[in-house]
C-alpha cells in the first residue's frame, strides 16, 4: 500500500507572529530593577508614531513585576529639553503606572539626546527620585528610543553614565544613525543596540526587553530539573529542549523523532536585497543549513533546491543537484549576496513555474514545500503567484525579518495561515524560527494512513452493496408494474 499513497507533513505547532512556544519549567521573574525609559518626542516623531512608542513602553511594563521592592519605572520625555513624566518613586502599582504612560504627550521640538542621558544619570537615578542607590542587588537600566541625529554630543555623557553603573539599551528608528546608537549603548553592543526602519515595527522588540529584565533563578539544565530526551538548552530563568542532528522535537517539546525517510521536494526562496546587509545574509545561510541538517537527503528521500532573488531571480542550485547534506551545505555557504531590490512576486512566479518543474529535478507525486525568506516589502505584486503556488498544492512557509510586511507573509503562507508564517524583528533570532521549521517540514509517513484507507474502502464497499440490493429491488418492482400494464 505504501507506494500508492503520498506521505504527509507532521502536525504543525501553533505559532503566532513568530512567538516562541511555551516552555516548560519556566521560573522567570522580573529582576529588582530601577528602570528609566528615555523617549524622543522631537518634531520628527509624528503623533501617531509617538502613540506606537507608548504602546511599546506599555507592553514592556506589562511584563514587569512593578512595586517598591521589585521593579520601579521612570519615564523621561525629551526633545530640546527634558521632561520627567514619571519618577521612580511615583507609582507603586502597575495599573497607575500604565495609566500615567498613556497620558504622556509629545514635546515636538529638537533632539537633545545627550542632555536626556545626563538628566537620567544625575536626576532620574538619584535617591531623591526613588533610585535605590545603596542597594547593590538592584540593577540600573536605561532604554533610549530615538529617531534622529542628536543636536548635542552623546559619546562622553553616555560613557560616564555607563561608568556609574547604568546599563544602557539604545533603540534607533528611521533616520537614527547606527554610530550614535553604538556610542550610547553598553557592551556587548550586539545585545544593547537595536534598529527598526519605522515605528510600525518597534513593538516587535518587546520580547527582547522582557527577557533582558528577567532574573535567572537557576540553570535548570545543570540541575537536571527537566525532561529533555536528548539536549537541554539553558535560557534566562528557563530552558528548552533540542535534538541531535537528524532528529526533530515532537509536539511535546521534550522527546525527539528521527526525520522520516519519505520523499519531499524542498525549495528555499531567499531575499538577497540590499536591505538585508552582508552580515545578516551570512545568518540567513546558517538558517538554511540549520534546516538542511534535519533532512534525510537522497534520491528517494528529501531533495533541496535554492533560489535567491533581489531585482532579479537567480537559481543557486536545482532540486536533486546535490545528493548529500554536506554537498548542499557547502553550496549554501558559497552563495554570494545579490543586493539590489525586492521583487518577491517575480521570485514566487519563478518558484511556481521553474523550481518545481520536472525539468529542474522535481519528482511527480512528491510533496512540494517552499520556504520564502524576506526582510522587506515587495516591490511588485505577489498575490497571483502566491495563490497559484497554494492552488497547485505546494506547502508554503513565509519567514519575515525586520521590516517585512506581515500582510504579505500571510498572503504567501499556506492554510492555516498562523501555522505557516513567522516573523522576527532581529536577524539574530532567526535560528529560533529555524528550530520551529525543522519540525514542520520533516516529512514522515503516517502509520495510520493505510489502516484508515482500508477502513474507508471497506465502508465504501458495504455502501455500494447496499445500493446494489436496493436497485435490484426497485428493478423487480418496475418489472412487475410493466407486466400489470401489459
Amino acid at each position: 500500500m505504501r507506494k500508492f499513497f503520498p506521505s504527509i507533513l507532521l502536525s504543525l505547532l501553533l505559532l503566532v507572529r513568530g512567538a516562541p512556544p511555551q516552555q516548560r519549567g519556566s521560573l522567570c521573574r522580573t529582576k529588582p530593577t530601577d528602570l528609566v525609559l528615555i523617549i524622543d518626542s522631537s518634531r520628527s516623531v509624528r503623533p501617531a508614531e509617538f502613540e506606537q512608542v507608548k504602546t511599546f513602553l506599555l507592553q514592556v511594563i506589562e511584563s514587569l513585576n512593578v512595586g517598591p521592592n521589585a521593579t520601579r519605572v521612570a519615564v523621561l520625555n525629551y526633545a530640546s529639553s527634558v521632561k520627567s513624566e514619571i519618577a521612580l518613586n511615583r507609582h507603586k502599582s502597575k495599573a497607575g503606572l500604565l495609566q500615567a504612560v498613556k497620558k504622556i504627550e509629545p514635546l515636538s521640538t529638537g533632539t537633545m539626546t545627550g542632555l536626556a542621558i545626563q538628566y537620567a544619570m544625575n536626576k532620574a537615578f538619584s535617591e531623591s527620585e526613588g533610585a535605590r542607590v545603596t542597594s547593590p542587588d538592584v540593577s540600573k537600566v536605561a532604554i533610549v528610543v530615538t529617531d534622529g541625529r542628536p543636536q548635542d554630543g552623546v559619546k562622553d555623557i553616555s560613557a560616564r553614565a555607563r561608568e556609574s553603573g547604568i546599563e544602557i539599551f539604545a533603540i534607533g528608528v528611521g533616520r537614527a544613525e547606527m554610530s550614535t546608537l553604538r556610542q550610547i549603548a553598553s557592551e556587548p553592543l550586539d545585545d544593547h543596540v537595536d534598529y527598526v526602519e519605522s515605528y510600525n515595527v518597534i513593538e516587535k522588540l518587546t520580547k527582547k526587553f522582557q527577557e533582558a529584565l528577567c532574573l535567572t533563578v537557576s540553570d535548570l539544565c545543570t540541575t537536571r530539573d527537566h525532561d529533555c530526551e536528548q539536549i537541554c538548552v539553558s535560557s534566562p530563568g528557563s530552558f528548552s529542549c533540542a535534538c541531535r542532528e537528524g532528529f526533530v522535537l515532537n509536539e511535546d517539546r521534550k522527546t525527539c523523532n528521527a526525520c522520516g525517510a519519505a520523499a519531499t521536494d524542498l525549495v528555499f526562496l531567499i531575499d538577497g536585497s540590499k536591505s538585508v546587509r552582508p552580515e545578516n545574509f551570512e545568518l540567513v545561510k546558517k538558517f538554511i543549513n540549520q534546516i538542511v541538517d534535519t533532512l534525510d537527503v537522497g534520491d528517494k528521500k528529501a531533495q533541496v533546491g535554492l533560489v535567491q532573488y533581489s531585482s532579479s531571480v537567480r537559481q543557486e542550485f536545482p532540486l536533486g543537484q546535490y545528493k548529500s547534506k554536506k554537498q548542499i551545505k557547502d553550496a549554501v555557504k558559497k552563495m554570494s549576496y545579490m543586493e539590489k531590490g525586492t521583487m518577491t512576486g517575480q521570485a514566487l512566479s519563478y518558484l511556481v513555474d521553474s523550481s518545481f518543474a520536472v525539468s529542474n529535478g522535481a519528482r511527480p507525486g512528491v510533496p512540494k514545500v517552499g520556504i520564502v525568506f524576506t526582510d522587506g516589502r515587495s516591490q511588485d505584486y505577489i498575490k497571483d503567484a502566491a495563490k497559484k503556488a497554494k492552488d497547485l498544492g505546494f506547502k508554503m512557509y513565509a519567514v519575515g525579518v525586520g521590516n517585512a510586511v506581515e500582510d504579505e507573509l500571510k498572503e504567501i503562507a499556506s492554510e492555516p495561515v498562523p501555522q505557516h508564517y513567522f516573523y522576527s524583528a532581529d536577524f539574530k533570532t532567526i535560528n529560533q524560527i529555524g528550530r520551529k521549521l525543522q519540525n514542520k517540514i520533516c516529512v514522515k509517513e503516517n502509520p495510520c494512513e493505510c489502516e484508515s484507507i482500508v477502513k474507508f474502502q471497506k465502508k465504501a464497499e458495504e455502501l455500494i452493496q447496499t445500493l446494489i440490493q436496493k436497485l435490484e429491488t426497485v428493478t423487480k418492482r418496475l418489472a412487475a408494474l410493466e407486466n400489470k400494464i401489459i
